[in-house]
């Protein structure tokens, strides 16, 4: 008797357990309100003007032939139809960006004479989509991505060195003579998964094999080029957007790859897939 008495209870105690449970999950339910993420299309690109970077791109920016060549693939990527356009400038001169961009979209056939990606490809991209703001999001952070070779590195030279001798030699899927490819497939490489796994590696991860016997000058670097990145998100994150906004972020591609990180874990932004534009 004592037994099935024991057995009772513990049938009454778990259904009276799962009952609550249910019950608490359905008032949770009830009170999540699913909010809209912001669209993103995060582009990558070399620099198409003057650059401080350790690597540039074989490319004439003041030919006109290129020029229309950009104009085409700005084209291609306004079909997403962006509110607003983020670039690699540092907020401080936002006010002077957006007076150039207005003039741009005053009159297209503006002259510069140094122009970059932002104004061969972000300006020309607004203007076609009828977007009205941009904001740069740049911070400017030195770090020494060469400390590899100028200390006496105790932690795996042989590894670094093999790694920088030929990086791409470890990316078999994307080791192509860029110079062989057109404007487009150069992009369409550019913004592939693996090409920015690629750069964050190249440029910051690698550099954790490279150290004093009890130092850690590599990845003291690294992490200046992560702060950087994650200082620029931060950037990001002053802007006053709303749910409507669909932003259209261009940057050097090492920067696009953190970003690219940062927003796919992120509760208020959601990635595009760039490839539904690069078509």
């Amino acid at each position: 008797m004592n037994k099935i008495i024991l057995l009772a209870l513990i049938f009454i105690s778990m259904t009276f357990y799962s009952c609550k449970e249910k019950n608490s999950t359905d008032i949770s339910n009830e009170k999540v309100v699913l909010e809209e993420k912001i669209q993103v299309l995060n582009f990558g690109t070399f620099h198409m003007g003057f650059t401080s970077d350790a690597h540039t791109a074989n490319f004439d920016e003041k030919n006109k032939e290129n020029q229309k060549k950009v104009h085409e693939i700005a084209r291609k990527l306004s079909a997403f139809k962006p509110t607003v356009i983020i670039v690699e400038m540092v907020p401080e001169d936002n006010h002077q960006l957006q007076t150039e961009y207005n003039n741009y979209l005053d009159n297209p056939d503006v002259f510069f004479e140094n122009p970059s990606e932002i104004e061969l490809l972000a300006y020309e991209l607004g203007r076609l989509s009828g977007t009205k703001k941009i904001f740069g999001i740049d911070h400017k952070m030195g770090y020494n991505y060469r400390i590899g070779n100028e200390i006496e590195n105790s932690i795996d030279p042989k590894s670094y060195n093999t790694f920088y001798k030929d990086p791409l030699k470890y990316y078999p899927e994307i080791n192509v003579n860029r110079d062989s490819l057109t404007l487009f497939d150069q992009l369409k490489l550019t913004n592939h998964d693996l090409y920015l796994d690629f750069l964050i590696n190249v440029n910051a991860d690698m550099l954790t094999f490279a150290g004093t016997e009890e130092g850690f000058e590599g990845a003291d670097e690294a992490t200046k080029y992560y702060q950087r990145n994650l200082r620029m998100f931060s950037n990001l994150n002053r802007i006053q957007l709303n749910e409507s906004d669909r932003v259209f972020i261009i940057m050097g591609a090492s920067h696009t790859a953190f970003f690219r990180d940062f927003i796919s874990r992120s509760p208020k932004y959601e990635m595009v897939n760039t490839f539904e534009y690069l078509k």
